[in-house]
């Protein structure tokens, strides 16, 4: 029986410790998982990180994979998965010959990320989130890191729609805490608007900022002190602040999946995957497959 390819789990680049520990539990959390997988993962990217992704395909192939699956802990596509990451893979490859890989998508606002979303978003609101009274007077933000290249900031907005529906909130609003429109102090005002206008709703207004983040970070403590400031300025609205996702099941089970969906591809098409990649059987010389 052929041994399956290794599991790369591709943060991008973090010079917090925090988020490397979380990569280190996210991998714990996926090997106990699927201990029929080889895993291990690293950061990529132009920041420092005390868990390179080289270090991470190293101990791999020490363990005697021939063959890796990158998974980049991204919820959006970006530059860092169409580019960034095959060239960290293509080096990795200059220092172990004959090494196969492929580059799956990035991970989106699936079914199990939604699921821990809204635990996040019950565990911020306590005992009043469950009631639909409560919720029809509450308004959630979902804050995205933001960027420049405009489909990374729509697959927040469809993250937001995917959350709303059919969990009975007032609305979810979005926000970026950089390089987009609406920022955070703007999307408080929305979210504070349409409180206000929501049917039905009694009591105080209630806002609860959600992270669209994975780990913990610089971004969370800048997102942190703008939702202060707002709710300083807004002493008749309450604000509440979820905590990132985290290295959850859910999060486990999303890299597995891109990783079960990377190898399938390289199955049927023999050896070479439909999403950005070399070769997965290896022996190759760096041949990549076309975008999506």
């Amino acid at each position: 029986m052929t041994n399956p390819p290794a599991l790369l789990i591709a943060g991008h680049g973090t010079r917090d410790e925090g988020g490397a520990e979380a990569l280190r539990a996210l991998v714990r959390t996926v090997g106990e998982r699927h201990p029929d997988v080889p895993v291990a993962g690293g950061f990529f990217g132009p920041a420092t990180s005390e868990l390179p992704l080289g270090q991470a395909i190293a101990g791999l192939v020490e363990r005697g994979a021939t063959r890796l699956a990158a998974v980049p802990l991204l919820l959006a596509p970006t530059e860092a998965v169409r580019d960034a990451l095959p060239e960290a893979l293509e080096r990795a490859r200059e220092s172990h010959p004959g090494l196969g890989y492929a580059c799956a998508a990035e991970l989106g606002p699936g079914p199990g990320l939604l699921d821990a979303l809204e635990r996040r978003l019950e565990e911020a609101l306590g005992s009043g989130a469950r009631r639909p009274e409560d919720r029809a007077r509450t308004t959630v933000l979902l804050v995205g890191r933001g960027s420049s290249e405009p489909q990374a900031n729509a697959e927040v907005a469809r993250a937001a729609r995917l959350l709303w529906e059919g969990r009975g909130f007032a609305g979810v609003e979005t926000a970026f805490v950089s390089q987009a429109w609406p920022d955070v102090p703007a999307g408080l005002d929305r979210c504070a608007a349409l409180a206000a206008a929501a049917p039905g709703a009694s009591g105080p207004r209630r806002i609860v900022v959600v992270p669209y983040f994975l780990f913990a970070g610089g971004l969370l403590e800048r997102l942190c002190m703008q939702t202060e400031g707002w709710a300083a300025a807004h002493p008749g609205t309450e604000v509440f602040g979820a905590t990132v996702i985290g290295p959850e099941p859910e999060l486990a089970e999303a890299v597995m999946e891109r990783y079960l969906e990377t190898v399938a591809d390289a199955r049927r098409t023999g050896g070479v995957p439909r999403r950005n990649g070399a070769v997965l059987g290896g022996g190759g010389h760096g041949e990549h497959a076309g975008t999506r």
